[in-house]
């Protein structure tokens, strides 16, 4: 799956157009090293999303197509 449809199904990111910008602004990093939109996400990769000051580091659990509202935090791990 796209890494921009994933980080919007995991609700990581709301929107699939916030998630595709912040790719393209080398926001988003895969197994340390920055990715596009198009990167193919997959079961124990390590993303870093930095929202400004803040970075979000989590390992990615599941890859699925549609995810409801309460399940989306079962698709990836916080890490410290």
């Amino acid at each position: 799956m796209r890494l921009d449809k994933w980080l919007k199904v995991s609700r990581l990111i709301k929107r699939r157009t916030v998630a595709n910008e912040a790719c393209d602004n080398a926001r988003v990093t895969a197994n340390g090293r920055p990715v596009k939109a198009s990167y193919d996400v997959k079961e124990g990769d390590v993303l870093e999303i930095r929202f400004g000051e803040k970075a979000v580091r989590v390992e990615v659990l599941a890859v699925s197509e549609a995810v409801k509202k309460n399940d989306a935090p079962a698709m990836y791990r916080e890490l410290a």
